[in-house]
């Protein structure tokens, strides 16, 4: 903060100066048109697609019921990217909701939200995609039983560790990393979906013959069959944690959100009619993960094809999430939300290390105390608050300020039926179930004003951190942008 204060008082410096200081260190703008489409597509289809089915169909009690919620979960978060493409060429910086929030609602609202966001619910986030990918990258070292949560844990460290390394040390390695799995786990779609059309091709079509009897209609059970598919949708909204980093953010933004959630809808629809053609519906609600007795009725031997393309999915999910969770905490810091030394980069790499490595140490501890997976199911109803928060700041720009320059607009529609939607995915699971987690997940919320005035509002700030800021700085090799 005093070498902040320092660059705002002394004067001597001319503009151009100042603007060349700043190029000389600040992130890097090597994010394209396949990054950015890997970067949606690779964070969206993780282990949902290979787990959520099955739940899905248990609430919705029919496959043309399931089929509805998928094409339905899709279409929200197509409206939902959309709306968000037109507030990143709005308000063109990185960090998602929080920056929007901030921009639209000020700084008490910006900070709750960074405050839960970078605190809990990116790290748990986080922490259960990497336990997912232990899951199924340790299970063939143990067949026929269930593997050691020691070395499911330590596995899933291993993998937070591995993508700290790997984001930490270049942006373009990391978004190598996407491309590279994210061309792999479509692979594996790919050969899911193949798999059905040839079952479907030899008669298999039982599943579909009253397709519609038994679909339940209750407000709650439909509400939470939304809750699963859209965690398997989860990451729609990646891209604006990173529109600094787009070349071209004003035609990437939009571009990539229209060309990777289309995609991964069709790809998730035509999977499900592939495993609803492999087996009947009872089959699939006693399947503990769908892909896997997809894979041993279809594939046979080559079966752990399936459990490898699991993994590598779960493992490019988790790049994508860290890739964009450690923005979140960095440009939360700049804004002054965070303490300094998570605002800074690393003056070789120009990566934004001390909040990646931040992130990682939060991500760690959810894996090592391992009571967080019951929190992540009520955090659904957190993310849609402020999504319906953030798209509420888009069509107050949209009314109050039309004259804002923006490269894309989105009809005016579009924002409203994702506000609506938002609305019943928060109230509908209160009302229908209501739950003391959901009390103690808001009381966390709320806490955060504690902290908020005293170094927020008032700027406090303790002579110790400033020393600790400033070894860090000289430890880590890391200045302000």
């Amino acid at each position: 903060s005093t070498m902040r204060n320092r660059q705002a008082t002394d004067s001597p410096h001319s503009p151009t100066d100042r603007s060349e200081g700043q190029e000389k260190l600040r992130l890097k703008q090597e994010v394209g048109l396949v990054s950015a489409v890997s970067l949606i597509a690779g964070t969206m289809i993780g282990s949902g697609i290979f787990m959520s089915p099955e739940w899905v169909l248990h609430h919705m009690g029919s496959p043309a019921g399931s089929l509805l919620i998928w094409a339905a979960c899709g279409l929200l978060a197509t409206f939902g990217a959309l709306s968000y493409a037109e507030l990143g060429t709005v308000i063109k910086e990185s960090g998602g909701e929080y920056i929007y929030i901030l921009r639209t609602f000020g700084s008490f609202p910006a900070f709750l939200f960074a405050y839960t966001s970078v605190i809990l619910v990116r790290p748990a986030g986080l922490a259960a995609i990497c336990l997912s990918f232990a899951e199924y990258a340790v299970a063939p070292f143990y067949p026929g039983c269930s593997s050691p949560q020691v070395v499911v844990k330590c596995t899933a460290a291993a993998c937070i560790l591995v993508l700290t390394i790997i984001n930490c040390l270049n942006v373009r390695l990391a978004t190598s990393v996407m491309n590279v799995f994210t061309a792999a786990k479509l692979l594996a779609l790919l050969v899911i979906v193949v798999g059905g059309l040839v079952l479907l091709a030899k008669g298999q079509t039982q599943s579909f013959q009253n397709a519609f009897q038994n679909t339940t209609a209750g407000i709650g059970a439909v509400g939470v069959a939304f809750y699963q598919g859209l965690w398997s949708y989860d990451g729609w909204n990646n891209l604006n944690y990173v529109t600094e980093e787009l070349k071209k953010p004003e035609v990437t933004l939009p571009r990539a959100v229209m060309i990777a959630i289309p995609l991964v809808t069709c790809l998730y629809l035509l999977v499900n009619v592939s495993y609803f053609a492999a087996m009947a519906p009872s089959e699939l609600l006693t399947s503990g993960a769908v892909a896997v007795t997809w894979g041993d009725k279809v594939l046979g031997s080559w079966a752990w094809v399936i459990s490898l393309s699991v993994a590598l999915s779960t493992f490019g999910s988790s790049n994508g999430t860290f890739f964009s969770g450690g923005r979140m905490c960095y440009i939360a810091a700049r804004e002054g939300h965070m303490p300094d030394i998570l605002s800074m980069a690393h003056v070789r790499c120009l990566t934004p290390s001390p909040a990646l490595m931040f992130t990682s140490a939060m991500s760690l501890v959810m894996v090592v105390s391992g009571n967080f997976t019951s929190i992540v199911n009520f955090f659904s109803f957190i993310a849609w608050f402020f999504y319906g928060m953030t798209i509420s700041g888009l069509l107050y720009l949209k009314i109050k300020k039309p004259e804002l320059p923006r490269s894309y607009k989105v009809p005016i529609v579009i924002p409203i039926i994702v506000l609506i939607a938002s609305v019943y995915l928060v109230l509908a699971p209160i009302i229908d179930q209501p739950q003391i987690e959901i009390l103690y997940i808001v009381l966390f919320i709320f806490s955060g004003v504690i902290l908020y005035f005293p170094l927020v509002r008032f700027k406090w700030h303790p002579r110790f951190l400033q020393r600790a800021t400033l070894h860090l700085q000289l430890f880590l090799e890391v200045a302000p942008t």
